[in-house]
């Protein structure tokens, strides 16, 4: 997610001075509706994606410490994800000198082919909000973000880099789904020592990759990469991105982080700039 429209805030807040309680309501109504439709879209580009079984040998040819991972997430005869439905509760910034802000978040997820809809409502002020949507739907990366659901701060869709984007985030937040990450279904392993390896997100002619590093139980512990594009005044700049998780639970008889942190590495210093815990799983079976 980009962190530029939360810099708009200060912009468009006296325009929200005459703004009624009414029109707050009618613009909360729309941008629920569209979330709606984004959802639909995202549902029905994967809807004929069927039942599958987790078995050991769709680990074959994985290195070692891919193959730990799953056997530590996954057990014999887990059904694979077709989608989620997952609940979040944090604390998000635009800046390293900015506060940080608390946020409550849907985010619906397709497995295959992949894709997702995150609709949070960020509290920038007691009585003023942020309304955020990011999306992948039919490889197509797509932000909006408006002050109180009225004042648009941010707009954007299409084009190769804000689709590399949403599909590193995208490859990152598949912990939360491991059988996503089973080889087959976009996503491809390869080697890199006894406690990390590369993993590849291949999506409608777009490749990404991340860098996985694994504890000695198999969890997925970090995720990064030196190029994740950027907003920085309107221009993508490729920029260290990282993400770490812990707090491991069992959910549908699989293993998943409810605690993370997402960080950039600027020039100037270290830039965490959300940090989530998640409070509900609903996860999609298919079939």
């Amino acid at each position: 997610m980009s962190t530029r429209w939360i810099k708009g805030f200060a912009a468009v807040t006296a325009g929200l001075a005459g703004s009624t309680v009414a029109a707050v309501a009618i613009g909360n109504l729309v941008w629920k509706r569209g979330t709606a439709r984004a959802v639909r879209r995202l549902a029905a580009d994967g809807a004929d994606a069927g039942p599958e079984i987790f078995t050991r040998d769709l680990l074959k040819g994985l290195p070692e410490p891919v193959v730990r991972y799953f056997e530590h997430v996954l057990t014999p005869g887990q059904r694979l994800l077709r989608g989620a439905r997952i609940e979040q509760t944090g604390t998000f910034r635009g800046g390293l000198d900015e506060p940080w802000s608390p946020f409550k978040a849907t985010q619906h997820f397709a497995a295959h082919p992949p894709g997702f809809v995150w609709d949070a409502s960020i509290r920038l002020a007691p009585l003023l909000t942020v309304r955020v949507r990011d999306s992948y739907i039919g490889g197509t990366g797509a932000m909006q973000g408006k002050i109180a659901a009225l004042v648009p701060v941010v707009a954007q869709s299409g084009g190769e880099e804000l689709k590399a984007g949403a599909l590193h985030r995208l490859l990152a937040e598949m912990a939360w789904l491991p059988t996503a990450l089973l080889p087959g279904r976009g996503v491809s392993w390869s080697p890199i020592d006894d406690s990390s390896a590369r993993a590849t997100l291949t999506d409608e002619g777009t490749s990404v990759w991340l860098d996985v590093q694994f504890s000695r139980k198999g969890e997925i512990v970090r995720v990064s990469t030196p190029e994740r594009f950027r907003d920085v005044d309107g221009t993508p700049v490729p920029t260290p991105w990282s993400g770490s998780f812990w707090s491991y639970e069992e959910v549908d008889g699989m293993r998943v982080p409810t605690e993370g942190e997402v960080e950039w590495t600027l020039p100037e210093g270290r830039l965490a700039y959300w940090r989530g815990r998640l409070v509900d799983f609903a996860y999609d079976f298919g079939g």
